[in-house]
């Protein structure tokens, strides 16, 4: 079995026993943001220049140790290292040593472009649990027009490096405008370095850069979006498995669900906010990265109170009541973050992901119909 199969048994079990007890299993810090990167679609990024126009600080090493610390004794098993980009803060090993040393499982999100030379070494001699790195595109050119530099095979490489020190590694693909063109590409790059890929057509609206423009960003349209979700799945599930999966989606959407629209929704179905948190770059503690709210501030009144005061505010949020018994909600993935960052509010339906869902129900029995 390999190791990411077993960290997921691991993880809904433990997830499933800290929400009943209302531990904190998992935590993600969100050490900066800043990155050497310029993505036209990321929900956290700033420059060195606007960093400092913003008037705040990143919190410290010391400050992150112990607020990790603090959660590691409430409970905490997981440990989520992100960014912007993690590898850009020059106390970076310090943050990962101390935690490291504290028995926290580590992973760590990275664009990859930084994997080399001293910081290669350092975690070849200490690897994390696991890597999750971004790949972009399957080209320079595709990595120069969305992430403003030609880094792909620089990426490539590290990778290639990590995978034969048998250091664990998952890619993370968002597909977007400037990279759709490559999904085949990218997909032969991940089987030639034995890695798993997990996609998404689906990109948040980046409400933390762009305040309160709710439900937008530079994203695919909802039909594009619907075509390239499909598209991925015909590259990687052999013919008869696409044609399944196709038919398994129609047919699950074809029933009219009964009764009446609930007036109110169901609460926070995921761990955020339950059994995990998000600690942002300046130390607000939300349930999830997409959030902006609610928010609660551990290092002024400390973890533990911080953490039960956000366990309260997450249980009061309820989604829309039209999706509870939506006959597209096993498919569209409405989550209280995709409410929040579609609309501004937890309980107002998202019509961008509900249009997606359609099309890509669509695009499955168009895909059905060309088969006969």
């Amino acid at each position: 079995m390999k190791k990411t199969s077993t960290e997921a048994y691991m993880a809904t079990y433990l997830h499933k026993k800290g929400r009943a007890l209302g531990l904190p299993i998992s935590g993600n810090f969100e050490l900066t943001a800043r990155c050497n990167f310029n993505c036209p679609m990321c929900y956290v990024h700033l420059t060195q220049e606007q960093l400092k126009a913003t008037g705040k600080q990143e919190l410290t090493a010391k400050q992150w140790l112990d607020i990790a610390k603090a959660a590691r004794d409430k409970g905490m098993v997981f440990a989520l290292l992100t960014g912007g980009e993690p590898l850009v803060r020059k106390d970076f090993f310090e943050i990962y040593d101390g935690m490291r040393d504290m028995g926290l499982l580590i992973s760590i999100n990275t664009n990859g472009s930084m994997l080399k030379g001293e910081i290669l070494e350092r975690f070849l001699e200490n690897p994390p649990f696991r890597f999750n790195i971004s790949l972009y595109g399957g080209s320079n050119e595709t990595y120069r027009n969305m992430c403003g530099m030609p880094a792909y095979d620089t990426v490539k490489e590290n990778i290639r490096r990590l995978r034969q020190a048998g250091v664990e590694v998952s890619l993370n693909l968002s597909i977007t405008p400037w990279n759709r063109q490559d999904l085949a590409k990218i997909h032969a790059d991940a089987q030639e370095l034995d890695v798993n890929v997990k996609a998404s057509s689906y990109m948040y609206p980046s409400v933390r850069v762009n305040g309160d423009q709710y439900g937008c960003g530079n994203r695919l349209s909802v039909e594009e979006s619907a075509a390239c979700a499909l598209e991925w799945d015909r590259i990687r599930f052999p013919e008869e498995e696409f044609y399944r999966r196709a038919e398994g989606m129609v047919s699950m959407t074809e029933t009219e669900p009964e009764g009446c629209p609930m007036e109110e929704g169901e609460g926070v179905r995921c761990r955020a906010g339950s059994s995990s948190f998000w600690m942002t770059w300046d130390g607000k503690m939300t349930p999830c990265g997409m959030m902006t709210t609610p928010v609660v501030y551990p290092v002024e009144v400390g973890f533990d109170a911080a953490w039960e005061e956000l366990k309260e505010k997450t249980a009061a949020i309820r989604t829309p009541g039209k999706c509870v018994d939506c006959r597209y909600k096993n498919l569209c993935g409405v989550c209280a973050a995709v409410c929040f960052t579609e609309t501004g509010r937890f309980d107002a339906v998202p019509e961008y992901v509900c249009r997606r869902a359609e099309a890509l129900v669509e695009a499955n029995r168009a895909a059905m119909e060309e088969r006969k």
